[in-house]
């Protein structure tokens, strides 16, 4: 009974967010137990506390990035849009522009450009600034982004539901998912 529902649940999800959530569907069916077992991954990598919407999202798509996982990085664009985060903002974390960045955001981007880098000297650096800035609770939750948003692409990859894109959508503007990759490949 419960089946139906969790197919309906995933079914509205896709709709709502256009995304492809195929591999949930597969989990669920070769092992309910582990789809629930995932579904708290969903609930920790949704937790923000006391870090502003801009740097939480800045490290949350910098480290959907590191895995290259198109959809999911488009899927996170799309959330914060959503949420209220500028196309202009977000285009300039995906392209690593950090001068176009505001200041919230810049530091979320180099904070989890440091911790997946592990770059210690500049991490214990980054920290004390966030703590500084937004408390203890703000690091935490950064820190939760970042480690849960790199699960659902390794996840996808690890059920062969990987695919890379090399467009994002983002405020009706394209643009591509790497553009040092792009750059590269037109020789530039």
């Amino acid at each position: 009974m419960l089946g139906w529902l969790v197919k309906k649940r995933i079914a509205a999800f896709e709709k709502n967010f256009d995304y492809d959530a195929e591999y949930m569907r597969d989990m669920y069916t070769a092992s309910p137990r582990a789809f629930w077992k995932f579904a708290k991954i969903t609930a920790m990598s949704a937790h923000r506390e006391d870090v502003p919407m801009e740097a939480w999202y800045a490290a949350k798509l910098t480290a959907t990035l590191s895995e290259d996982c198109g959809p999911c990085t488009q899927l996170v664009a799309t959330m914060a849009e959503r949420a209220g985060v500028t196309p202009e903002v977000l285009r300039a974390i995906v392209t690593g522009n950090e001068a176009a960045m505001p200041e919230d955001a810049a530091l979320g981007w180099r904070f989890a450009k440091s911790v997946l880098a592990r770059d210690i000297a500049e991490s214990d650096r980054l920290r004390e600034k966030i703590i500084d800035r937004w408390g203890r609770r703000a690091l935490v939750s950064l820190a939760l982004t970042i480690a849960t948003s790199r699960v659902y692409p390794a996840l996808k990859y690890g059920l062969g539901h990987g695919h890379a894109c090399v467009r994002l959508q983002i405020g009706g503007a394209q643009l591509p998912v790497r553009p040092e990759a792009q750059a590269a490949k037109s020789g530039r």
